[in-house]
């Protein structure tokens, strides 16, 4: 009986679905806990990644075989990402009016972003690997991977800059934004998008439907210019 028990664990935890399953069902729970608390240290994001560490490691189960297993969310990461258009969209009157302001926010705000964060590694004794991987920390990851790995860093390093990077900004950026008297919907989306990008796009979504529609431009914009001005400005200056 305990072997047969044992069979049937290993048939389901080994599933192609088990790690589909996992991961919805976790991200479920911790967005649940965050609403129902809004406690900061509760950011969906984190929780779930600590949450699916942990039952990983309970069940046995490498990050190769997990990987394999939730191939379909990331499949899906695609048109969730199309799917951004429609806040875009529907805000198209309101991002017109902007234009400009958004454009020199991004311009500004994109190029002291990517440059405090290498220059305070720097300042910190850095290698060139760490900074030229830590440059593009604040676009998705599959911009940083490839900008990163362009300018001699590590893949691997840029996605888990990514990732803080993000969490980071959804937890802290918006209670750093109300002490800060930063209350425009316009802005405070331009802000999350630019310094968490999608992270912090969902974090704006969850505030209003002018807010994500920004952070959604601003981390579009981004992704663009990080990864056509960031391997151009390091060309002519190293």
């Amino acid at each position: 009986m305990n072997l047969a028990w044992q069979v049937a664990w290993q048939a389901v935890v080994h599933h192609p679905l088990f790690g589909v399953g996992i991961t919805l069902a976790v991200y479920q729970l911790a967005y649940l806990a965050y609403e129902r608390t809004r406690w900061v240290v509760l950011q969906p994001v984190l929780v779930s990644m600590v949450l699916v560490i942990g039952i990983l490691l309970l069940c046995g189960i490498d990050y190769a075989e997990y990987r394999r297993a939730s191939d379909l969310l990331t499949v899906l990461l695609g048109p969730a990402t199309v799917a951004l258009a429609v806040p875009l969209y529907l805000n198209l009157r309101r991002i017109r009016e902007l234009f400009w302001p958004t454009v020199l926010t991004l311009v500004g705000a994109g190029t002291l972003a990517t440059v405090l964060g290498v220059l305070l590694a720097w300042l910190f004794g850095a290698e060139r690997m760490i900074l030229m991987t830590l440059a593009p920390k604040s676009v998705t990851s599959p911009i940083a991977m490839l900008v990163a790995e362009q300018l001699g860093g590590v893949a691997a390093l840029a996605a888990v800059f990514v990732m803080l990077t993000g969490i980071l900004g959804a937890i802290l950026g918006p209670e750093l934004l109300r002490r800060f008297g930063v209350q425009h919907a316009a802005a405070r989306g331009m802000a999350l998008g630019l310094t968490a990008h999608a992270v912090g796009t969902a974090q704006a979504l969850q505030e209003s439907e002018e807010c994500g529609a920004f952070a959604a431009l601003a981390m579009s914009l981004m992704g663009v210019m990080t990864a056509v001005a960031l391997p151009l400005a390091v060309s002519l200056i190293l």
